[in-house]
């Protein structure tokens, strides 16, 4: 587990963070250190590892080192999910142990898993011993095709405040459009690049330091 922030003095809002699929939470770190230091101390950004190693090759694997873990597994189609109630209980944990938290933090993965936590915690399936959701900030994220477990993780718009990052050339840009059609006045932050945590303009931290 990594932290970022001093809780002693005013406290900052407070953010777990879900890595991307086969990374970890060290790498995680690093990705948003591309964020302004002005914005990040700000922030209390608390990074944990998934709860199971990688389970084959990681797309970062000569970027960065191991271990790599990833938060759950899936078939090709994205419709079915294995270890993905293990998963929704260590999250869990980790807000219990680390807590309490203001909002979620997701890349990739993590951005999956980031958006369909409130309606997974307003329908009492996920996060039921701690605090709501408040704040969402998703990167590169999408929803989850199972009609069962959609129907369950977006039964409702969401609506709690929620920061979006989409990628022109991320092959994952519709599957991040279909999570804010679901979402109420989100906010959506276009940038030039792929399937990455984008580099912030020192205007952009600005104007959203204001809005947190």
């Amino acid at each position: 587990m990594e932290s970022e922030g001093n809780i002693n003095t005013v406290r900052k809002p407070r953010f777990l963070c879900l890595h991307g699929f086969r990374t970890s939470a060290e790498i995680h770190r690093k990705q948003m250190q591309k964020w302004p230091q002005s914005l990040l101390d700000n922030l209390d950004l608390v990074y944990v590892d998934a709860p199971f190693p990688c389970q084959g090759k990681s797309a970062v694997e000569g970027l960065f080192d191991p271990p790599y873990y990833e938060w759950f597994q899936y078939n090709n189609e994205f419709t079915e999910y294995k270890n993905l109630d293990e998963c929704l209980e260590y999250i869990e944990e980790c807000m219990i142990k680390y807590g309490p938290f203001d909002g979620l933090l997701g890349f990739s993965q993590g951005g999956i898993l980031a958006a369909a936590l409130p309606g997974l915690q307003e329908k009492g399936v996920a996060l039921t011993n701690v605090p709501k959701v408040k704040f969402l900030i998703i990167i590169g994220g999408g929803k989850f095709k199972s009609p069962s477990l959609a129907e369950k993780a977006y039964p409702s718009p969401i609506t709690c405040p929620s920061l979006h990052f989409l990628g022109e050339k991320d092959f994952m840009k519709a599957f991040g459009k279909e999570v804010i059609e679901t979402c109420v006045e989100p906010v959506v932050v276009h940038h030039p690049k792929g399937h990455t945590v984008p580099l912030l303009g020192m205007v952009f931290c600005s104007f959203q330091m204001r809005r947190i």
